[in-house]
């Protein structure tokens, strides 16, 4: 296998599944003008650290939408592995175990990339990527940070009463003061090929964090979510072209 220019091979999976409770057939969804699975095709396609990048789906009508977006579908994702109540994990691995025995195409790194996250940009990816080779990372995951700090969430006794959710461990009186916390934004998952076959997560004690700002990591898991981010694409598109 020859090596890149960076020493190491990365694979990017875009996981489209026909099925979807939440939000029925969100990934083709028309999102400001596009389906929702062409901007995360668009921004693997312009980053310049992927090797390849392949859409994992088990519908037809997914993998032919993906294919006019200048995505490589070579394979249709078993059922089995595309239920509801699948792990990430096991369809991660289909994908890297069908290239490596059909085509003979193996990778250093996998990175999940989920169409519910639209915003991110080519250079987002990138600069997971790059974080991981620089630091010889198990893994790189995308976060932002939270604005509803846990110290400042509640929780209600039976009869109503207001609680701390999370003990202070001092008295904050201003948010200046509260210590930075960060969330999972869904929109990179970066791993070993190694650890994701041996271990089957994304975490280890050498994962890093690439933090994203909120308004490249908006979440589509509801008709709500989409709107928001309609919003935000056509008022980008407003800006730019003004």
């Amino acid at each position: 296998m020859a090596e890149t220019a960076h020493g190491k091979r990365v694979l990017g999976v875009i996981t489209a599944r026909g099925g979807s409770k939440g939000l029925p057939r969100k990934n083709i969804l028309r999102l400001a003008g596009k389906p929702l699975v062409a901007y995360t095709i668009e921004a693997a396609l312009g980053a310049s650290l992927l090797d390849r990048v392949v859409v994992s789906t088990d519908d037809d009508e997914i993998a032919r939408v993906s294919r006019q977006y200048g995505a490589d579908v070579p394979f249709l994702r078993p059922q089995d592995l595309a239920q509801d109540e699948t792990p990430i994990y096991p369809g991660l691995i289909h994908a890297v175990q069908w290239l490596e025995e059909r085509q003979n195409w193996h990778a250093d790194y996998i990175l999940l990339l989920q169409p519910t996250s639209p915003l991110r940009k080519s250079t987002d990816i990138d600069g997971a990527i790059r974080l991981a080779l620089e630091r010889d990372a198990d893994g790189v995951v995308s976060l932002s940070e939270v604005k509803q700090h846990p110290y400042q969430m509640k929780r209600l006794t039976e009869d109503g009463c207001i609680l701390q959710f999370v003990p202070l461990p001092k008295a904050i009186d201003r948010r200046q003061e509260l210590p930075r916390v960060y969330a999972v934004n869904g929109a990179i998952y970066l791993v070993k090929r190694s650890i994701l076959l041996e271990k089957q997560t994304f975490y280890t004690e050498r994962t890093f964090a690439y933090l994203m700002p909120a308004d490249r990591s908006l979440d589509i898991d509801s008709r709500w979510d989409f709107y928001l981010t309609e919003l935000v694409l056509r008022d980008g598109r407003e800006r730019s072209s003004g």
